[in-house]
């Protein structure tokens, strides 16, 4: 694993669900795919807990805010829901 993605799986490690704010959203098994190109860019793949999540907003916002912090300068960043 390289070191950003690395990086990226720790920072998603600290995004969690506000209905469920024990269990991060790894360990929920909300994120289908990761991948760092060689170039830097990180692509996200993931899903909610439901389709009517109230807090979908919330939780796209905070996975762009954790990797973003990492990829800021020299990067990309791609979310897919």
């Amino acid at each position: 694993m390289t070191d950003l993605k690395s990086n990226v799986v720790d920072a998603l490690r600290c995004v969690y669900d506000p209905e469920m704010p024990s269990v991060n959203i790894l360990d929920l098994g909300l994120v289908y795919e990761l991948n760092v190109s060689k170039d830097g860019v990180v692509d996200i793949e993931h899903t909610l807990t439901s389709m009517v999540c109230p807090y979908a907003d919330e939780i796209c916002k905070s996975i762009e805010d954790a990797v973003k912090q990492l990829v800021q300068q020299q990067m990309d960043y791609q979310q897919d829901l």
